[in-house]
This record gives C-alpha cells, structure tokens and sequence, in this order.
C-alpha cells in the first residue's frame, strides 16, 4: 500500500509517498512569511491552501492520506464559503504579548495551567485567536452571523480537504483552549481568552476518518492530521517512555514519550501535550521543550555576511567559542522552555577586537545547542531520557553542532538519513490500523560523546542567560 503525507511546515508544503520502506518526496512548494510590524509573523492561507492542493494532487495514488501542520499557527475564516478573513498568524509571532502579560499579572496563569498544561505565551493559539476577534472587522460580523471560524490552519485545510471542519487532539493540545483532562474545549479557557467556543473546530483523535479527498477523479481518505513535532516524534521510531527527538528546524523542538498520563505543572517548565491518539486507544502523552531559533539564528548570521556557503561552518580550526569565553544565547525571539521569557534578547558575551565572524557563527551554533541541551536536561529530571536521542531537520546537517550537543548532554545522537521524518511519521500514521510501515534507516550518522560531561559549559551558559532578561 502507498501512504501519502502532506507536510504543511512554517517554510514549505511537502508532499511525501511512503511505500514498501521507502520514501519519495513528489513535491515542495515554498511560501512567503511577511512581517508587516516588529513581532509580527504572517502567511497568506490562500497562498498555503494552494500549496496544500497542489501536495494532495502529487498523491494521486496514494491509498491513504496523512496532514501534517505547523502546531500553533492559526487564523479565521468563513464557516459557509471557507474564504479566510485574516492572515495566518504563525507560531513565531508574539504581538500578543500583552495580552498574556496582563493575564500572567491578573493571577491567571497558574488556572491555565492546571486546565491545559501550557503557560501563558503568546506562542501559543489562544491569544492570537482572541486578537483576531477583536482587531479584525470581518470577525465581528460573521460571529453575529454565527458564520465565523477560528483554528488552527489544520481545520482550514480540511475544511476545504474534506469538507469537514475539524482538528485533531494533538493540535488542539497547542492552543491553550483544550483541557488535557478531558482533551475537549474548556469553557472556561476560552471566556478567559476571549475566543467563542462556538467557533472553534471539533476535535478527533489523531488517527481517524477524516473524510475524503478528491483528488483528480480519485476519492483518497484522509487517515491522519497530526502536528509536525509529534508526526516526526512517531516518525523517529519513539514509542516508549523516555524514547526522545529533537528537530533541528527553524527552531529547535524537543519531545519526549512520558506516558499515559500527562504531566502537569512541571517545575522546569517543560510542557505536557498530546503525542498521539490513535483511534479507539487511549491517548500518548510527552513533554514537550521548544528554542525558538536554531536554524533561524544560523541564517540569520549568513544574512549578516558571517559566513556565505553552510559547508564553511561544518567545522573550525579554533576549540569550543564558549571555552574562549564567547557565548551567544539565541534569543533572537526570546526564550521558550524552561525560561518562558518573551522579553529575552539575543546577546554576545566575551566579543573582542580579535573576534572574527566565523568566531561569531561558532558560538552561534554552541549557544544553538546548549539551549537544546538545557531542555534534555530538564526532561531528564521527569523522565529518565535513554542514552541515545535521534534528531532531524536541516540543523542535522551541520556535523559541528552535533558532536558539541553529545558532548555537552554526554549522550550518543543519532542523526537519521532521512530528511523527511515528519512526513514519514505522518504517512505512517496514515496507515495505523491498515499495514504497518517500516522504514529503511541506513548510513545514519553517529556523534559519540568525547570525554567528560560538560557541566561547566551549561552553568557558564546559564549566567549568560540571565543577562538576556
């Protein structure tokens, strides 16, 4: 059987055929992110929705569908015509962080917690939802015609997939509205946001009969809707407590399998979410710890003219940045997990006049890692994390940060050969209950730890941080 992901990420929608092992990319489409105002990050849905189509018609024979989503990001539309009314607010926009502070000030966090596992963060849905209640004019006007939706962009999808508006748990467990208890929309969460529960999408497991797919003539059933960072965790073979992934993407995401109960009000401030839900069975929890940037900090030092081509920072002739007494701390959108401080600002400590870019890219990637390296260190304390991680996404590339990450977490990392594990994990769980997938995993790289644990680099790093906020 042939199973097909379309992987709808925050820099492109991939189209993805699983078949016999094997896995073939048959389309990827880019997209454009604007930033029409400081801390605000935009796509145009109708720009995505194409993109999503144009995926589904590279799938055309596939026998089962899987969709993928960006998590957090999210916007509102049309209930009767499905038109989008807003731009899709991505998970990288903080312009709500007011809203959250405030809340944060009134006392409720602690509440929001308890109820969805998540703190209050602007990273999160329900902000941005209730913002684009209040701020956009086409919203008022079709909640009075109680035609508004709002929700994340994997219920707009399908909606115009299916024909249903739907969403699954994983994805409702990013938004801040959905009760981790119950994973159903909590009425309380959502009078506190400000987001009508009315309109939001109905929620169904992870791997369910979303409906069909027309694609070219051919009736496909949708099998899966997933958000990435949990597609790649099923992708990278994690199905046990303590099997944990990282994801070197545009940020750097770590999860982790906890169990079947969530874990909630982590003193570290790793967060509970859903990995899966898998039709009738009972529901996977992880923890989950995000870095805001990683690939983006990279890229950010190649737009700065630090370096030019990736292969140059692959490796250097000085010894760690950090052990020269440089640091960088990538808060260039500020500090997820285990800080939660929005207001954080990227820094360099230790620049001289010897400094040189390349100097600077070094530390870069350092600073990269050891903020990946506190989120390991802080699931370690709930959930004893095995002595192997595997990690993915276009970071994994760089054989620098890798070999700095297993020294300073002093744990083997497994870089996988396959570069499209969220679509992987997708397509996989496309065919749960049909035919299990395997995967083919060959001439995997291996990065073993070199001498001793390196604390001293984690606690230098750590005051670094506290200068940041």
């Amino acid at each position: 059987m042939k199973f097909g992901a379309i992987d709808q990420g925050t820099t492109s929608t991939r189209a993805l055929m699983l078949c016999d092992g094997k896995a073939e990319v048959c389309a990827s489409f880019t997209h454009q992110q604007s930033f029409p105002n400081s801390g605000w990050v935009e796509h145009d849905p109708q720009e995505l929705l194409n993109n999503v189509l144009a995926c589904a018609d590279a799938l055309e024979n596939a026998d089962a569908l899987g969709l993928d989503n960006q998590g957090e990001s999210c916007l509102a539309w049309d209930k009767k015509t499905g038109e989008p009314i807003s731009p899709v607010i991505v998970w990288q926009d903080y312009r709500t962080t007011n809203v959250t502070e405030s809340l944060k000030a009134e006392g409720h966090e602690e509440r929001v917690k308890a109820l969805s596992g998540l703190p209050l963060d602007p990273y999160f849905s329900a902000s941005k939802l209730a913002w684009i209640v209040e701020h956009v004019s086409d919203a008022q006007t079709l909640l009075r015609e109680k035609r508004l939706t709002l929700g994340t962009t994997d219920a707009f999808f399908q909606q115009h997939l299916v024909g249903h508006c739907v969403t699954d748990v994983t994805t409702a467990s990013r938004t801040s509205l959905m009760n981790l208890e119950t994973l159903e929309w909590d009425v309380k969460l959502c009078e506190l946001f400000g987001v009508p529960l009315e309109t939001l999408p109905k929620i169904l497991a992870t791997q369910a009969e979303f409906g069909e797919v027309n694609v070219k003539g051919r009736k496909i059933p949708l099998r899966a809707s997933v958000v990435d960072q949990q597609a790649a965790l099923y992708g990278h073979g994690c199905r046990k407590p303590g099997d944990a992934k990282i994801t070197l993407g545009t940020g750097a995401f770590a999860l982790a399998i906890n169990g079947p109960r969530p874990v909630m009000n982590n003193p570290d401030g790793l967060l509970p979410t859903v990995a899966w839900l898998l039709g009738d069975e009972a529901p996977l929890f992880a923890l989950d710890g995000g870095v805001y940037n990683a690939a983006s900090a990279v890229n950010w030092a190649r737009s700065l003219g630090l370096f030019s081509e990736y292969h140059e920072i692959n490796s250097f002739e000085k010894p760690p940045a950090i052990d020269q007494g440089l640091i960088f701390v990538p808060a260039l959108s500020g500090l997820a997990c285990p800080h939660w401080r929005r207001e954080a600002r990227a820094g360099f400590e230790g620049l001289s006049l010897d400094t040189e870019p390349l100097d600077m890219v070094q530390a870069i990637l350092e600073g990269v890692a050891l903020r990946i390296a506190e989120v390991i260190l802080a699931m370690d304390k709930s959930v004893s994390i095995g002595e192997e991680i595997t990690v993915d996404g276009g970071l994994s590339n760089n054989a620098y940060i890798c070999q700095f990450l297993a020294d300073v977490l002093g744990r083997c990392i497994r870089v996988t050969n396959l570069p499209e594990l969220t679509a992987i994990g997708c397509a996989q769980l496309a065919g749960v209950g049909l035919k299990e997938v395997p995967v083919s995993r060959n001439n995997e790289n291996i990065y073993e730890p070199k001498g001793k644990i390196r604390h001293d680099w984690i606690e230098q790093f750590s005051q670094s941080v506290e200068l940041t906020y």
